[in-house]
């Protein structure tokens, strides 16, 4: 395993996959992460070619060279997948897909499967929409053993939901096997939809806010990035960490507190240049607590 040193704070970026999905660990540990995130397929496509036994024998033996376990890692879902879809040839296509994402997954070896959760095009209500969420990751669950859904909270974007932790909540309410659904919070996304990060005490409210709605045991993983925008401005934009509108104090306080141990940390950051010194500064944050 990684070096003692780090506790277990598993802080890494969403790396890239290109080669094969066996690359994405090789590229986590060059920037000194003890976690990643990944595609393991065309995000911006719905079928891709099957994983082959190859490349999937050489991701779960770089991953176990380099001290990655599953906790550590966080695949993402295809972009074009709305699970919550009003019309239903686009909610069965991506249903089938996500159903496809979950198996290959299990094909890694993997546990966790991160994906935004819908949109209702504002032509369904947004219980009708929470609802068929949740549908899809009980049909989901029924096609695939062990990989969990871990719900990405949004910026509160055009229709999207999962922007406040109400809709988080009904979601899970929903679904019938709570062992296997859990919650992303992206830190930008939250900051975006009106929750406030700015401060230590900024995140003790939020997050108290969380737990009393949805429950800190659901919080599987988290994206830590800052953001462009302001205060719920409900647009997507992340920026680097130090350099936005949220700022150090909520990366600090994300390191320090045992809540956040054991789970993905996952950068979405806008330099790659700059993930290493990221990295390495959430980790001297979090060694201040050991000392």
């Amino acid at each position: 395993m990684m070096e003692n040193c780090t506790g277990n704070k598993f802080i890494g970026a969403h790396v890239s996959a290109a080669g094969g999905v066996d690359q994405a660990p090789l590229r986590a540990k060059e920037i000194g992460a003890n976690a990643f995130a990944l595609f393991t397929k065309n995000q911006r496509q719905w079928v891709a070619k099957p994983l082959e036994a190859a490349v999937i024998l050489a991701f779960k033996q770089n991953c176990a060279k380099h001290g990655f376990s599953r906790e550590q890692i966080l695949p993402h879902d295809s972009y074009l997948i709305n699970l919550g879809a009003p019309e239903q040839e686009k909610l069965e296509k991506s249903r089938q897909a996500f159903i496809d994402e979950m198996q290959r997954c299990q094909q890694l070896g993997l546990t966790l499967l991160n994906f935004h959760p819908g949109s209702h095009l504002n032509k369904i209500s947004e219980n009708e929409c929470l609802a068929k969420i949740a549908e899809s990751i009980n049909l989901a669950h029924q096609a695939v053993p062990e990989v969990i859904a871990v719900i990405e909270n949004t910026a509160g974007q055009g229709t999207n939901l999962g922007w406040r932790f109400e809709h988080l909540a009904e979601i899970i309410d929903q679904v019938e096997d709570k062992s296997r659904v859990g919650v992303c919070i992206d830190t930008c996304h939250t900051f975006a939809a009106g929750y406030d990060l700015s401060s230590a005490t900024a995140c003790e409210a939020t997050f108290a806010e969380f737990e009393r709605v949805v429950g800190m045991r659901y919080l599987r993983a988290m994206h830590i990035n800052d953001s462009k925008i302001a205060l719920g401005g409900k647009v997507d934009r992340h920026h680097s960490l130090g350099q936005g509108e949220i700022g150090w104090d909520c990366f600090e306080y994300i390191a320090k507190d045992r809540r956040f141990d054991s789970i993905p940390l996952i950068l979405e950051t806008i330099d790659p240049e700059i993930w290493p010194q990221e990295i390495n500064k959430l980790r001297q944050f979090h060694l201040q607590t050991l000392a």
